[in-house]
């Protein structure tokens, strides 16, 4: 099996080398950030991409979706710091097969490798559970209210981009994206961009 792992920290990348040892014939690919990400799937096209949500231009959500845009067949495990049953729900939202957070066990990130690699989907028990029975807790998350896209450009301007940045950045339109964060504004009841960076660091998208 052919694994793209994309991580801006090579610890990370060297941590799944060592947990991987035991499981037979695993070729291991990097990348640092969606960029190259990207063009290593294009060229590569590996068997699963394990892809980190917080890269260092724009997020795992937004690589996730260029590759299912341009192989929809692609098996995807998102890794996070952040085990927010939110987060998991976006993933999963976004074409995700599995959702493991770097918190957890690391056994967590084989048995995902050997279910979403054998065509099936997975999440660490604990998550599924809060997933599960969050019920009213979940839907009351300011972030439960946003679909991917709409994290991602959430993400960006907490990260001081500008809005002809962003929409750069997520191959969109100035129009769309401004037009994105006046929808998101309403959504979470806020007025300012400034609230609603605020809010993104409150919530742990930032």
């Amino acid at each position: 099996m052919r694994i793209l792992i994309v991580d801006d920290h090579p610890i990370v990348a060297s941590g799944c080398r060592a947990v991987l040892a035991d499981e037979g014939e695993i070729e291991i690919l990097e990348a640092a950030d969606a960029e190259d990400g990207e063009c290593i799937f294009i060229v590569e096209r590996p068997d699963l991409c394990i892809i980190d949500i917080n890269l260092p231009t724009v997020s795992g959500f937004e690589l996730a979706r260029r590759i299912l845009e341009r192989a929809p067949e692609a098996r995807i495990i998102m890794f996070s710091m952040n085990d927010d049953p939110a987060f998991a729900a976006r993933a999963i939202e976004c074409g995700a097969k599995g959702y493991v957070s770097k918190t957890g066990d690391p056994d967590d990130l084989v048995e995902a490798i050997r279910a979403v690699g054998g065509g099936g989907t997975y999440l660490p028990t604990a998550i599924a559970r809060s997933i599960a029975f969050a019920g009213p807790t979940l839907a009351q998350s300011p972030l439960s209210k946003l679909n991917a896209r709409e994290m991602e450009i959430l993400r960006l301007l907490s990260a001081g981009k500008s809005l002809s940045e962003i929409a750069w950045l997520v191959q969109s339109s100035y129009k769309t994206v401004a037009n994105t964060s006046s929808i998101m504004r309403q959504k979470l009841g806020v007025k300012t961009s400034v609230e609603l960076v605020r809010l993104a660091i409150d919530s742990g998208v930032a």
